[in-house]
């Protein structure tokens, strides 16, 4: 009989995405097997590392990623991260899960830092010979010209925080008057700002996961915002039309999974990830690689892993499973 796995789920976060990693948290510890999981829900904010065994509270001690009860010492077989933003998504987490040689559920260090920082990812993704937005770097302290960045990218443009996620501080600037105060904006969740061509189009999205030993493609979503684009409202408060799968041909169904499984097999991927599409009269562009994607009840992997037949049981006990195998290998 298969022994019972400690898992930490962790959640908390030092970003605005703290909101959607508490109910991404509260997801997975719905619906993971219990009679094959012991979870342990641990809230991560700063400097404050707290585990909730019993309800009730107890620190986890930083040096070994464990925690001590009256009653007994608790050591982790793998955790289930789901902080999106900082020190989640960014690699932090993951250099520190290495060091402990803690099975994670997201992928690599080098992976999640690179990914987080929208600008270097794409940069790469070019070089892969990926379609990605023209696309400019601003960081504090950089001289801006709005003329020279609506010359280079064209109106309108997209100014967004480089290194977050949910749409937080992004703004659809239409006139070069906007693209200074935009920034500020973007600079309120990031010292780093990416200024991007708006690309008109039919929004996609796609999951993409190691499945039972496989590179699998979960079905595409396409989402229609009523808002000016997919922002935090239509993300989280149903501002949007999500349809999975998506109304599109088969052949751009195909060659949006084709581009997802390459770049998770060429970049070494492991974990669930999801990548994001504006349709192109070209072809597909990638807006961005998601390496902890939102797991709520209404987010997009939900519904697309329902809409590809498997259970959300069976996702995140697979997200496990595949995170010990990935340990054992390396």
């Amino acid at each position: 009989m298969e022994s019972i796995k400690n898992v930490a789920i962790i959640t908390g976060g030092n970003s605005s995405e703290i909101v959607i990693s508490r109910k991404t948290a509260e997801n997975i510890l719905t619906n993971l097997d219990h009679t094959r999981y012991r979870c342990i829900l641990i809230t991560i904010i700063g400097k404050e590392w707290i585990a909730a065994v019993a309800d009730k509270e107890y620190a986890v001690d930083k040096n070994d990623f464990t925690i001590l009860t009256p009653e007994e010492r608790i050591d982790f077989d793998c955790v289930f991260i789901a902080i999106h933003g900082t020190p989640g998504e960014d690699g932090k987490l993951q250099g520190y899960f290495d060091l402990l040689e803690i099975p994670y559920t997201t992928p690599s260090l080098l992976n999640t830092t690179l990914t987080f920082s929208k600008w270097h990812c794409n940069t790469l993704l070019k070089q892969m010979g990926i379609k990605c937005a023209g696309s400019y770097l601003v960081r504090k302290g950089d001289p801006i010209s709005p003329d020279a960045i609506a010359k280079e990218l064209g109106l309108p443009c997209f100014i967004k925080p480089n290194n977050a996620g949910s749409s937080f501080g992004i703004s659809k600037v239409k006139k070069i008057e906007g693209i200074l105060p935009a920034i500020e904006k973007a600079f309120g969740e990031d010292a780093e700002v990416l200024i991007e061509s708006a690309m008109i189009g039919r929004e996609v999205t796609c999951g993409v996961l190691n499945f039972k030993g496989a590179i699998k493609a979960l079905p595409i979503t396409e989402i229609i915002s009523n808002n000016e684009f997919f922002d935090f409202e239509a993300k989280y408060n149903g501002a949007s039309q999500e349809i999975t799968p998506a109304n599109i041909t088969p052949e751009i169904t195909n060659e949006v999974q084709a581009i997802v499984v390459d770049i998770y097999h060429r970049l070494n991927m492991t974990g669930i990830i999801r990548i994001d599409f504006i349709l192109q009269q070209d072809g597909p562009y990638v807006i961005e690689i998601n390496t902890v994607p939102g797991l709520t009840v209404g987010s997009l992997i939900p519904q697309q892993a329902e809409a590809s037949g498997i259970p959300l049981a069976d996702l995140f006990s697979n997200a496990i499973e595949q995170a010990i195998l990935n340990s054992q290998k390396a």
